[in-house]
């Protein structure tokens, strides 16, 4: 009986290492992602893979934690520069990286407001602010911010509105202004307009006044998780790019 159980034990103790769980990949992704990125996340889990271990911040704050040594296997950023930064750190695995996704940029307002603003040149939001602030991300080094910086520089409205700028550390921060009515206007991408029920789009950039919206993902150089590039492909697979059109993203 002891011999038995001694074999039995044995065994077992051969088999834990096959048996384990896979290490969760870690994702960093832009958080205008939040739900699209979780239904694929979810999407893989169904098809019998570990469920990715997802992070989302600010392309700029999440570029720079890659820079300093953090742990991760995937980056999704919201436009191509903070991906060339770390591609020229030689931070990513050759062969990896994708343009995934594209973007609309809209500015909202609260769900109940009447404002109406009509997004050509020579605009001045100003009026429709009325006093208020304009809610966006850090047009300085976020991606949202830097795009809508960009579209009101080319609408001729930029120098007038930059004063009444609230700078938001991220996309969703900026949307949360509006959401709660702390700002009455706001500059986000169009799929977190329709992932809220609170804001409504008063108007959308031409697509000709900034940079083209691109997301692209890469896996880091530094990664060692087998899982991590097996999800890269599903998200680059027709099949993972469906979900994100679901939640209003374009393809790339």
């Amino acid at each position: 009986m002891i011999r038995r159980m001694m074999l039995l034990l044995a065994g077992m103790l051969l088999a834990g290492p096959a048996m384990a769980q896979p290490r969760p990949p870690v994702v960093l992704a832009a958080a205008s992602l939040q739900e699209s990125m979780n239904a694929a996340a979810d999407a893989w889990a169904k098809r019998g893979h570990v469920r990715p271990t997802l992070s989302f911040a600010a392309s700029s704050a999440l570029a720079r934690q890659v820079a300093a040594g953090a742990p991760a296997d995937l980056f999704v950023s919201a436009d191509v520069e903070w991906m060339d930064d770390l591609d020229k750190r030689g931070l990513l695995a050759s062969g990896t990286r994708v343009n995934l996704l594209g973007n609309r940029l809209v500015l909202i307002a609260p769900v109940d407001s009447r404002v109406r603003v009509g997004l050509r040149p020579g605009v001045d939001l100003r009026r429709a602010l009325n006093g208020g602030r304009l809610a966006m991300a850090d047009p300085d080094a976020v991606p949202a911010g830097r795009y809508g910086k960009a579209a009101l520089t080319a609408l001729r409205g930029w120098d007038a509105v930059a004063p009444s700028v609230v700078r938001a550390e991220n996309v969703r921060a900026a949307l949360a202004l509006v959401e709660r009515g702390a700002a009455p206007l706001g500059i986000v991408y169009a799929t977190d307009a329709k992932a809220s029920a609170k804001v409504r789009v008063v108007g959308v950039f031409p697509a000709a006044s900034h940079p083209p919206i691109t997301y692209p993902i890469a896996r880091l150089k530094a990664s060692r998780n087998v899982e991590g590039e097996r999800f890269r492909r599903f998200l680059v697979s027709p099949g993972g790019r469906a979900i994100f059109v679901r939640y209003g993203f374009s393809p790339r």
